[in-house]
């Protein structure tokens, strides 16, 4: 593994869960979701990273999104997705390596009318992976938008 990965390494595999979904300007929703990481060339410092979720009722896809994460050794983060819905993002941050803490704030967010800002926050806390995100919009501030709970599987 990269020493620059080392830091995030323990987000390499496959993780799912059960989220939900909220915002002022639509109905709260339930979904099922896997995110996987891999690491597939030890002599770069970046993870590649799928997220897919679906209806946990009727197995339906909803989203997906995919992308880079590259991490720096002064615990330094730069994330790039695409997501299904065409948006994409330029999100840096910071990880704890001691705490497994991620945090990242939206540096761009680009092919987006109304969304204008997106936070998000990983946290590993006895073996489960929690997420939440935060989005704004032309109309909101930024407010809680997903959260999640995920384990390695």
């Amino acid at each position: 593994m990269h020493l620059a990965v080392e830091g995030i390494g323990y987000l390499v595999g496959t993780w799912r869960g059960e989220g939900r979904g909220l915002y002022p300007t639509i109905d709260s929703f339930a979904y099922a979701e896997e995110l996987t990481f891999s690491h597939p060339d030890p002599r770069k410092p970046v993870l590649t990273y799928s997220q897919r979720t679906w209806n946990p009722l009727t197995s339906l896809p909803m989203h997906s999104e995919s992308g880079f994460w590259r991490p720096k050794l002064d615990g330094s983060l730069e994330v790039v997705l695409a997501q299904s819905t065409g948006l994409v993002e330029v999100q840096k941050g910071t990880f704890d390596a001691d705490h497994k803490v991620i945090c990242l704030k939206s540096d761009l967010v680009g092919n987006a009318s109304k969304v204008k800002d997106i936070t998000r926050v990983f946290n590993l806390v006895d073996g489960e992976l929690s997420y939440v995100v935060e989005m704004a919009t032309a109309l909101t501030g930024l407010q809680p938008h997903l959260k999640a709970v995920l384990r390695k599987v």
